[in-house]
C-alpha cells in the first residue's frame, strides 16, 4: 500500500496547510472547552485523514507505513487532541480488522471507518490489566449463536465517539495467559454496554478516554474477529508494533512544534540587554533538543521503511517508541526552562505541551515495557 510520490506530496501539503490555517488557531478553543470542534472533525473526514492506513479497495488512502509516519508528524505539529480524533481509527482501532478480519467484516466496517462515518476504539486495558495484557479478565462465553460479554475496560480512547469497539476478551477461562484471548467487533449501542463519562486528565484536553462496562452484553458469533478464537492477543501485539511507529511520529511532530516555540521565544526575549538565544547555555538546550529530534525522526523513518519491506521490526518499533517519547519529554522540559517563569504560565503553549507529552511515555506500552521488548529480542537465541 502506498500513494505515488506526486499524489502523496499533494496530500501531505494539504495536511501542512490544514495544521497551519485551521488547527493551530483552534488550539485555545480546544484547551478551553475540552472539545475538538465538529467542523474541524468534518474537515478531517474530507481530507481523508480517517482512512490513512485503510486499503484503497475499502475506501481508504492506503498509505505505506513510511507515508503514514510523515503525515502524522505533520499533523502533530498542532495540539495532540486533533490527532487523537483520528488516531485509534488509523491505528489500533482498524488495523486488527485489516490484518485478520474476514472479508465480510472488512466490507461491513472498513469503508465507514475510512470515511469517518464511524470512529473505532481499541479495548484492551483493564483496571488490573495494563502492561500485563495477557492477564485480562473480561470474558466472552459462547451461548448458542452468541457470545455473552462481561468485564470492564479502562482508559479507552474515543469510547464516547466510537461506532465500533475492538474488544479483547477471554473466550476460554481455563486457558491462562495469551492463548485464551479473542477479539470481537462490538457495536457500542449493544444492550449491556455502558460507556462512562470522560476521564479528567493531566493534559491532552479535547481527547476523550472513558471506562467501558460490559454486563451480559450479547454479541453475535459473527463479531469474532477473523472468525477464530484464541487469536486476539497475537493480533493485538501485531497491531501494537505498527502503532508504536505511529506514536513515534506523534512524538517527533509535537517535539518539532515545541522546539519551534522555544526557538521563537529565545529569538525575541531579552535579558541583560541581549536576546536569550545568544546565551550559550540556552543554545546548548536548543542544540540538544534538535539533535534528539533528528535522531528520533531518522529512527522512525528507518523502521517504517523496514516495516514496508516486510521485515521484522518488533524490537525497532520498541526502540523508536521508547526514544522518541522520552525525548519529547526532555524537549518539552527544556522548552519550559528556556521560557523561564513564562513557561509555567498557561498563556504560553509550552505549558500545555509539557503536560500533553507526558502521556506519550505511558500508552501503547510504557517505556519500561519497551525496554523489556528490546532486551528480550536482543537475548533471543
Amino acid at each position: 500500500m502506498a500513494l505515488d510520490n506526486e499524489t502523496f506530496k499533494l496530500m501531505k501539503d494539504s495536511v501542512t496547510r490544514f495544521v497551519r490555517d485551521r488547527l493551530v488557531p483552534a488550539e485555545d478553543i480546544v484547551e478551553q472547552t475540552n472539545e475538538v470542534p465538529e467542523d474541524i472533525i468534518q474537515e478531517m473526514r474530507e481530507l481523508g485523514l480517517f482512512g490513512l492506513s485503510i486499503p484503497e479497495e475499502y475506501g481508504g488512502l492506503g498509505l505505506s507505513m513510511a507515508q503514514e509516519c510523515e503525515v502524522i508528524h505533520e499533523l502533530c505539529k498542532a495540539a495532540l487532541a486533533f490527532r487523537s480524533v483520528i488516531g485509534t481509527t488509523v491505528g489500533i482501532g482498524s488495523q486488527g480488522l485489516v490484518m485478520t478480519g474476514t472479508e465480510e467484516q472488512k466490507r461491513q466496517y472498513l469503508p465507514r471507518l475510512a470515511s469517518g462515518e464511524i470512529i473505532s476504539s481499541f479495548c484492551l486495558t483493564e483496571p488490573e490489566a495494563g502492561s500485563d495484557a495477557a492477564s485480562l479478565r473480561t470474558v466472552a462465553i459462547r451461548d448458542g449463536d452468541d457470545y455473552v460479554l462481561n468485564g470492564t475496560k479502562r482508559f479507552i480512547t474515543n469510547a464516547l465517539r466510537a461506532g465500533m469497539l475492538t474488544v479483547m476478551a477471554r473466550t476460554d477461562p481455563n486457558k491462562k495467559g495469551a492463548s485464551g484471548i479473542s477479539a470481537f467487533l462490538v457495536d457500542p449501542k449493544t444492550p449491556g454496554v455502558t460507556i462512562a463519562k470522560a476521564d479528567e486528565k493531566m493534559g491532552q484536553r479535547g481527547t476523550k478516554t472513558s471506562d467501558i462496562i460490559f454486563e451480559d452484553a450479547r454479541i453475535p458469533a459473527s463479531a469474532l474477529l477473523g472468525g477464530v478464537e484464541g487469536q486476539g492477543f497475537y493480533t493485538a501485539m501485531k497491531v501494537l508494533d505498527r502503532g508504536r511507529l505511529h506514536l513515534s511520529s506523534v512524538s517527533t511532530g509535537i517535539s518539532e512544534r515545541i522546539l519551534e516555540e522555544a526557538v521563537a521565544y529565545a529569538s525575541e526575549r531579552k535579558q541583560f540587554g541581549t536576546r536569550i538565544g545568544d546565551f550559550q547555555l540556552v543554545q546548548a538546550m536548543l542544540a540538544d533538543s534538535q539533535a534528539e529530534l533528528y535522531a528520533g525522526l531518522a529512527m522512525t523513518m528507518d523502521a517504517a521503511k523496514k516495516y514496508d519491506n516486510k521485515e521484522e521490526i518488533a524490537m525497532l518499533a520498541a526502540c523508536c517508541k521508547m526514544f522518541t517519547t522520552e525525548a519529547a519529554g526532555r524537549i518539552a522540559d527544556r522548552a519550559v526552562q528556556i521560557h523561564g517563569g513564562s513557561g509555567y504560565m498557561a498563556e504560553y503553549k509550552v505549558e500545555r505541551f509539557y503536560r500533553d507529552v507526558r502521556l506519550l511515555r505511558l500508552y501503547e506500552g510504557t517505556t519500561q515495557i519497551q525496554q523489556l521488548v528490546i532486551a528480550r529480542n536482543m537475548l533471543k537465541s
